[in-house]
């Protein structure tokens, strides 16, 4: 069978997607070998620290690999990390073509396999499906380059906009599916972020269904109770608890001693300077983080041009008061035209709800 450069681009897609989650704050890569119009192997990097795609896919060729090629999504590694320059086993192997989606953003690399390999007279294609490949490590691309996690905020509302009546109330919106499938997207970020109003109101656990998330909690005061649920069936050094001086020196002392990071982050506006926060989280590999309330950290967050990406749940639902909880509180914009826009919307029905998704336009 004779594939085409797109399709056998999109099946190393597909192999990349199996590691969803599991990389970080490496990015997902495919690859797959094809020798006389067949595949003769196929691999992926499958979690942070173990082969990547290519190498994988070199061992299962059992050394058929000469003169075959090499199809990969992004350009081989140039660079000694946790395991050697993947660039150096492609030559070893005697691969004769090599087809790749993107050049690798990461300094250490970028561009510098892809001239090695056609040094060593190995004939190389760039840039089949190439912005499918930047969607799909589109938080790598931003951590490696600005050295800042991808950010989504997550939002669960009704036709008008609205997350909770003015008593508070608010179980549930969205039906058992969305719940259900808005939980397992949990498992595709490094941490989730909240605010210390969500924790006191609703003491949520916070976790993933098949990972251990870093759960990240703003509180400028510490009024979080050790006792409360986002503290359990998570690894202590996984939660960090973001304050200000503001805060009691004891309490901070009380959560270290437990094994809980705390953070004392400089102030902006009265808040928690997010921008400085989402800076520290990155230096410590935190490469993605999905914001799940409440309305005033989204507002907070978008305010200062620090959301990628929104995921709005939307039930058929109308609360039909002014003074019901909006989705996202805490801009003060005068002109329509200077509003929050979003691009590239996706929709898809979830049960009777909808999901729309779409990328922050920096407008503001």
């Amino acid at each position: 069978m004779i594939f085409s450069d797109e399709k056998l681009m999109r099946k190393v897609f597909e192999l990349a997607k199996k590691a969803e989650g599991k990389t970080s704050p490496n990015p997902l890569v495919g690859a797959i070998i094809i020798k006389d119009d067949k595949i003769i192997s196929a691999g992926y990097h499958a979690s942070y620290g173990t082969d990547h795609a290519e190498i994988m896919a070199l061992k299962k060729a059992e050394g058929q690999a000469n003169d075959a090629k090499l199809y990969v999504n992004l350009e081989p590694c140039y660079h000694f990390g946790l395991t050697p320059p993947c660039v150096d086993a492609v030559i070893k192997a005697g691969i004769k073509e090599v087809i790749i989606a993107m050049k690798d953003p990461n300094p250490l690399t970028n561009g510098k396999s892809i001239r090695k390999l056609i040094k060593n007279g190995i004939k190389v294609k760039v840039g089949v499906l190439a912005k499918e490949a930047a969607e799909l490590n589109e938080g790598f691309v931003k951590y490696i380059t600005k050295r800042m996690p991808f950010v989504v905020a997550k939002s669960a509302q009704t036709l008008d906009g609205r997350i909770a009546t003015k008593t508070g109330s608010s179980k549930w919106i969205t039906g058992e599916e969305t719940y259900n499938y808005s939980r397992a997207q949990r498992d595709n970020f490094d941490a989730i972020l909240t605010g210390i109003n969500t924790i006191l109101k609703d003491d949520p656990c916070l976790c993933a269904p098949n990972k251990k998330l870093k759960k990240i909690i703003l509180d400028s005061k510490l009024k979080i109770s050790l006792k409360a649920k986002v503290f359990k069936k998570t690894p202590p050094e996984d939660c960090f608890i973001v304050t200000t001086k503001k805060s009691s020196p004891k309490k901070a002392i009380e959560i270290v001693k437990t094994g809980c990071h705390v953070i004392v982050a400089p102030e902006k506006s009265g808040r928690i300077d997010l921008k400085w926060l989402f800076k520290e989280l990155a230096g410590k590999k935190i490469a993605s983080i999905l914001i799940e309330g409440g309305a005033t950290v989204i507002g907070n967050a978008l305010k200062n041009n620090l959301v990628d990406k929104m995921h709005i749940y939307v039930a058929p639902k109308i609360v039909g008061d002014q003074k019901a909880l909006s989705s996202v509180v805490g801009f003060d914009v005068k002109d329509i035209n200077k509003i929050t826009n979003l691009s590239d919307l996706t929709v898809e029905k979830i049960g009777k709800d909808i999901l729309i998704k779409g990328y922050v336009l920096r407008n503001r």
